[in-house]
């Protein structure tokens, strides 16, 4: 078992690296999305993302409970916790506050640790959010805090962590 976090900015290469890394570690890796479409450009760039995976994959779709699929002994590629956790922030309302937040994030860690109980290499892709300035806008402050906190309880649970910067992968962990 082995678990391995590719971070960066949008556009980075992130997803690219993370498919790249699972096939290079099986012919055929299990890809679990776990976005929602709201629209129809969001639509579109889901689709390039498909298009640019082969019949070799296995494709499910997971907006919150990974821990539903059983993928042991398998290569899976999750894509991504930003995502993961837009969902969980907005499961229970439109107008999330910090209490949410919080609830969120526990539930999250708890799914995230019975996810990865299984005997197989997780490969997540996640965005960093919080390197610009503070927000004025309170919803985005509360996601912000909810990324950066998941995204450090996976960092120190990951047995390694990349950082994509402009198509390039730095080893962080």
């Amino acid at each position: 078992m082995k678990i391995i976090l590719i971070t960066g900015g949008q556009r980075s290469g992130k997803s690219e690296e993370a498919e790249r890394l699972a096939l290079s570690l099986s012919d055929t890796p299990i890809y679990i999305a776990t976005a929602k479409i709201w629209d129809e450009e969001f639509r579109q760039r889901v689709k390039l993302h498909q298009l640019r995976r082969g019949p070799q994959w296995t494709n499910i779709e997971e907006n919150t409970r990974l821990s539903r699929h059983n993928v042991s002994g398998h290569v899976v590629l999750i894509d991504c916790i930003t995502l993961w956790a837009t969902n969980f922030l907005f499961e229970r309302t439109s107008e999330p506050n910090s209490d949410d937040v919080l609830m969120a994030l526990k539930e999250m860690k708890d799914e995230f640790i019975r996810f990865t109980s299984q005997d197989a290499t997780f490969i997540f892709v996640t965005n960093e959010i919080g390197m610009g300035g503070t927000s004025d806008n309170a919803l985005q402050r509360h996601f912000t805090d909810l990324q950066g906190w998941i995204n450090q309880f996976v960092a120190h649970k990951a047995d390694e962590v990349y950082l994509m910067v402009s198509g390039i992968r730095v080893r962080i962990k």
